[in-house]
């Protein structure tokens, strides 16, 4: 083990319990007990790369799908669902337009009653913080360097796509969620009840609901895209990953014309007692902090050969982000991990949010995500 893991070691929860070798190549998921062992922290560097106020919770573990130890029992285990069908896909691709972010606020009744069905239930606080510093820049691109190698941001951000989109009726671009129940926050009302479950099966409540942003947007740019909302993490969380790969698989073998994967998420941070969120402003609206990661094949796994291509992608989009929305992005995570990321060269993990932003925060930054990744993949004919 090298000095510098040994140092990244004290810093952070990097991956507890989990592997990464090369036989674990779809990265046997971690599960945890609801509802609070469902809770991780914002992960942090002995550098002191996140600029949270003094008096936020503590935060010192890495997200909850990077970190936690599976607890699931035979009994809790079950089969996987049915496959499901790929998505149809448009006949006539979608002329470009923008019609805005679709806000939506609550009621002063909606609230009223949202307080009345919590009525006796203990309050917690949710504080928000801003991180924008990694232990690695260049320019106005920030990294958070856990992984066992060195690298070069301004070469490898240069470096050429292992894709290019080109103009096409056909799906270039695929939205999944192997979490697919981690949910946030109704209102922003800065607390949180005892009773707070971050899992929901509502599309509309849940990491599905970033999906759809997203995919507006880009669709709404002329970039086909498909947004799958299969279930993968219930009745089960145990296998969340290998189901999603099998997911991914059949996408992809279904419409070859697919180049870029992306699976949404959302962070946990904080304990069942104080929570924080990571927010910034766009346009004067508050908005939920975007973190992407990508992966490092460590082990030298066949499968992963290509990991530096989802780096150099991840690099244009945090380059991109920031250029447009100062303070959206959180430092680009990069790490030993692989998490599906071995599917093709257009494929990252990315988190918006914690489960104590509000559905609307994040659904804005799914909406400005969406334009930043339809900038990133414009095809070169469409570039100005």
């Amino acid at each position: 083990m090298s000095v510098k893991k040994l140092i990244m070691g004290t810093a952070a929860l990097l991956l507890s319990g989990i592997g990464l070798t090369c036989a674990a190549v779809r990265i046997a998921q971690s599960g945890i007990s609801p509802p609070i062992g469902l809770l991780a922290a914002e992960m942090t560097l002995p550098t002191g790369t996140a600029d949270f106020p003094d008096d936020i919770p503590s935060v010192e573990a890495a997200s909850q799908e990077l970190s936690s130890p599976e607890e699931v029992s035979a009994e809790e285990a079950s089969p996987s669902p049915a496959a499901p069908k790929p998505a149809a896909v448009p006949t006539v691709p979608p002329e470009p337009s923008d019609s805005g972010f679709e806000a939506s606020a609550p009621t002063a009744e909606e609230l009223r009653q949202y307080e009345k069905s919590h009525e006796g239930e203990q309050q917690y606080p949710v504080r928000t913080f801003t991180t924008t510093l990694g232990n690695e820049s260049y320019q106005n691109i920030q990294v958070r360097n856990s992984s066992s190698t060195d690298i070069d941001i301004e070469a490898e951000l240069q470096a050429e796509l292992g894709f290019r989109l080109t103009k096409t009726d056909q799906p270039q671009v695929l939205i999944y969620h192997t979490h697919t129940s981690e949910s946030f926050l109704k209102y922003d009302t800065g607390y949180f009840y005892e009773s707070y479950y971050p899992r929901s099966s509502d599309p509309s409540e849940n990491v599905c609901a970033v999906g759809e942003e997203l995919a507006k947007q880009l669709n709404a740019a002329g970039i086909v895209t498909l947004h799958d909302t299969t279930v993968h993490d219930d009745p089960s969380y145990s296998g969340a990953y290998d189901r999603s790969f099998d997911t991914v698989s059949r996408y992809l073998e279904e419409y070859p014309t697919i180049k870029v994967v992306l699976d949404i998420h959302r962070d946990g941070i904080g304990s069942d007692e104080e929570k924080s969120k990571p927010v910034f402003q766009a346009d004067g609206r508050q908005a939920a902090q975007v973190m992407v990661l990508a992966g490092y094949n460590e082990d030298g796994c066949e499968e992963f050969q290509d990991w530096e291509y989802n780096l150099r992608f991840a690099l244009q989009i945090q380059n991109e982000a920031s250029r447009r929305y100062p303070d959206m992005m959180r430092p680009l995570y990069f790490s030993d991990f692989m998490y599906n990321m071995n599917v093709n060269t257009g494929s990252l993990l990315i988190e918006v949010g914690s489960e104590s932003n509000t559905v609307e925060e994040v659904r804005y930054s799914g909406y400005l995500l969406g334009k930043v990744l339809a900038a990133v993949l414009a095809p070169a004919e469409q570039t100005s």
